[in-house]
């Protein structure tokens, strides 16, 4: 967003009305109102040989531990950089484009099975490259693992826990109501894992395939992404050699209503470009575009 945009009546706090939109996109949110209803779901393996290589050198030039969490990371903001409405969301049967990237995953304190977990958000700019992703979300991690005590999100939904069934209940359809209008304060949005650009899971650290995860129908997130482990498979290239290929599986859970199917071809076809020349997320970008008014 256009850092001379004012904000204007109809505006969130975390993003801003898009009021240009085509009639049809308008009415959409009136047809579907909730994101279960509007849920596509899309699978595809990528190649890794080439992130591999990439993540491998990084790793060598100093920067300990980065993999692929971080480049798919790095790759969403690269795409959202060139087409923002991936980063747009519906709330009170309104499309809004998010102030920012937000991202949010779940994190394990060790990988021990009575480990405690809890939630991270990450807050990102377009311009961030893979290295800004990096520092962020080890900043994050590290500060989560090094506390005995529980996160903000812990803290806050300790809190709401306490109440009775009854307050917890109509607390929670406060809440909603308070949401669909954007009265939430942002003390609460901030410590929200429902609120936000994009929830990743990384199954491949714990060796199974990835799900197709749901979105929540309670605050912003228009985008889940989970993906697996690395495993290998032996193909024929064109000459008719067999080649072992080392993949990923990546799922995708889209809401509909924020952008149409082309787009979102357009963007996962990027984010296959991007596998094969991964390099281009270390550098930020020549030009962000932004979305429309």
């Amino acid at each position: 967003m256009a850092k001379t945009y004012r904000r204007r009546v109809g505006d969130r706090k975390d993003g801003r009305l898009l009021r240009s939109l085509p009639a049809f996109s308008k009415f959409t949110p009136y047809i579907m109102p909730t994101r279960n209803d509007a849920c596509n779901y899309y699978e595809d393996s990528f190649e890794v040989s080439a992130v591999d290589r990439r993540l491998r050198a990084l790793r060598v030039a100093g920067y300990k531990g980065i993999g692929l969490l971080h480049f798919q990371i790095a790759a969403y903001i690269r795409l959202v950089s060139m087409l923002p409405g991936l980063n747009r969301f519906v709330v009170g049967r309104r499309i809004y484009a998010h102030n920012d990237i937000t991202v949010v995953m779940t994190v394990k304190r060790s990988l021990a099975v009575d480990a405690t977990e809890t939630t991270i958000k990450v807050h990102f700019e377009p311009t961030d490259t893979i290295f800004d992703v990096y520092r962020k979300m080890n900043e994050k991690i590290e500060e989560v693992k090094a506390s005995d005590e529980g996160s903000d999100t812990e803290n806050t939904a300790e809190v709401f826990g306490r109440l009775p069934r009854a307050l917890l209940r109509l607390a929670i359809q406060l809440l909603r109501v308070m949401d669909y209008f954007g009265w939430i304060p942002e003390s609460l949005t901030e410590v929200s894992p429902f609120h936000g650009s994009l929830v990743i899971t990384d199954l491949g650290s714990l060796r199974i395939k990835p799900v197709f995860h749901h979105i929540y129908n309670f605050g912003t997130f228009p985008v889940f992404i989970a993906f697996g482990a690395k495993r290998h498979s032996y193909e024929l290239d064109r000459h008719g050699n067999m080649v072992d290929r080392k993949l990923i599986d990546v799922k995708f859970t889209l809401d509909e209503r924020t952008v149409d199917g082309h787009y979102y071809a357009q963007a996962l076809q990027g984010w296959a470009y991007l596998f094969q020349h991964p390099e281009i997320v270390e550098a930020p970008p020549t030009h962000v575009v932004e979305d429309v008014y």
